[in-house]
């Protein structure tokens, strides 16, 4: 018996850092999943411990399911139904619980992931046993969604099986929820988000959710339904950041220099909005593709430079952005700079083999390189072994 749920990552397409002042920004799913399978114990198989593996970094977790109940206080307040943020009680409880397990010195940026899975799973499941497996196709720390991506398959998994959602075990493959169910999952999901990040904004989670693309500004969340298949070249630098000390670098330079600031922020607000409508206007034939992908490719090099007006490139950027332009690409940093990843637009219209010599270029460099769909599917989810 066990149910499976996969999540996508995310690209910013534009408006990163100038969201915070006010700017529209643009998000996006891509093809490229995080993927939670949750398995049951028999009755005869007697185990009564609640497991998490996590594949890819071939580390293991497991909790007695009578310990688990035994630190964390009472959930009986907590409604399936009505996602809540975890209190300090249970939180400082589930710390405890994860601290025992004494994770490594090098990935001890695991502990907060761990401890959002505590929180989501006995929030929505209580204690029971079970084995959670998790593999992703996303690196870690590199602003492409992964935390997000885990929270949403997890939640997703886990709603599942609760009162909270109709579905046909008998489905073979992937199914999708319902509106009001996704609405629930995304909600759960930035409740797991805030133990990882503190104040997220939620556009990672709902993007992983939804899929398809977003816009975002002040709080206000639109989703934008595309059509235009769109393919990037992601570029892993491997340069790890400090998105706070980026942040507030950015705000820094807007106390210095307010009206030159205010100005750039305005440019990104204009991108941002006009990348999205010329993203959502209909294609009739590959001239009018190709003719929206060199406006996204111009667009893509205008929020560039504003970023590094902002302050928030670096040099292993900069090589990518040089590389890429040797082929006549256009790129892009996306999330929060300093680092992190490059996006760079693959025009329909391009042979593989221009895809392959850059590839290798900026490999030999140390870096990563992903292909990936842009504004695909969000969360689903499929089941085995039930009957």
């Amino acid at each position: 018996m066990e149910v499976r749920a996969r999540a996508p990552g995310k690209i910013i397409l534009a408006g990163e850092h100038a969201v915070v002042h006010g700017s529209t920004a643009m998000a996006a799913a891509i093809d490229l999943y995080t993927y939670v399978s949750l398995g049951f114990p028999t009755p005869n198989e007697n185990d009564d411990t609640l497991k998490l593996h996590l594949k890819d970094m071939d580390l293991e977790f497991s909790w007695p399911v009578g310990k688990i109940k035994e630190v964390i206080p009472d959930l009986g307040s907590v409604t399936v139904s009505s996602p809540t943020p975890c209190s300090l009680e249970i939180a400082r409880a589930i710390s405890i619980l994860v601290e025992e397990h004494k994770i490594p010195e090098a990935k001890v940026g695991l502990a907060s992931g761990v401890s959002a899975f505590l929180w989501l799973y006995t929030a929505i499941h209580g204690c029971k046993p079970a084995k959670a497996v998790v593999t992703s196709e996303l690196p870690l720390g590199s602003g492409l969604g992964s935390s997000a991506a885990f929270c949403v398959a997890l939640s997703a998994a886990l709603l599942a099986l609760s009162d909270s959602v109709n579905l046909d075990f008998s489905h073979q493959g992937w199914q999708v929820f319902g509106e009001s169910e996704l609405e629930l999952v995304n909600k759960w999901a930035l409740e797991g988000e805030k133990i990882i990040h503190g104040k997220p904004s939620g556009i990672d989670n709902t993007v992983s959710t939804y899929g398809n693309m977003i816009k975002f500004r002040s709080g206000e969340l639109t989703r934008i339904n595309t059509n235009m298949p769109l393919k990037m070249l992601i570029t892993n630098t491997k340069v790890g950041r400090n998105t706070k000390a980026l942040v507030a670098g950015v705000s820094e330079r807007t106390l210095r220099h307010p009206s030159a600031m205010s100005s750039v922020f305005n440019a990104v607000d204009s991108i941002s909005n006009e990348m999205a409508s010329v993203i959502q206007a209909p294609v009739s034939d590959d001239l009018a593709i190709t003719e929206k992908e060199e406006k996204l490719e111009e667009l893509m090099e205008m929020n560039q430079g504003l970023l590094l007006c902002m302050g928030v490139s670096h040099a292993s950027i900069e090589t990518v952005l040089r590389t890429t332009l040797k082929y006549k690409l256009s790129s892009k940093l996306t999330g929060a700079g300093g680092g992190g990843c490059v996006l760079t637009l693959l025009p329909t219209l391009l042979s593989g083999s221009v895809v392959d010599k850059v590839v290798s270029e900026l490999e030999s460099n140390g870096f990563q390189c992903f292909t990936a769909g842009i504004g695909g599917n969000g969360m689903e989810i499929s089941f085995t072994g039930f009957s």
